[in-house]
């Protein structure tokens, strides 16, 4: 998904220097990795991306998510999105009016 998505915004013509990228992951994940691994994922330098949210947890909590390879969650924002974001509206509310006829 995180792949797909900056394609379609390429397609609607947004460009690249409109997206923020920012990292969300847990206190006791390896920030670093994470962040290194997401700025590869999307084609961006580590220094592009925004600050990093560190997730704070009760000791209490169980959390499954915890081995080597998590990277946390990837944020990903467009700056002036309301064209944008009314074309996929449109297209999605498109798709599902198809469907309802297909069924």
């Amino acid at each position: 998904m995180i792949k797909v998505f900056p394609a379609w915004l390429r397609l609607l013509g947004v460009e690249p220097e409109r997206l923020r990228y920012r990292v969300m992951i847990h206190v006791t994940a390896d920030v670093v990795a994470a962040e290194r691994y997401r700025a590869d994922l999307v084609g961006v330098d580590v220094v592009a991306l925004q600050k990093t949210t560190i997730k704070k947890h009760p000791p209490k909590t169980v959390r499954t998510n915890t081995e080597a390879g998590h990277h946390g969650c990837l944020v990903i924002r467009v700056r002036q999105s309301a064209d944008p974001y009314r074309r996929i509206e449109g297209w999605w509310y498109g798709i599902v009016l198809g469907a309802k006829r297909a069924a």
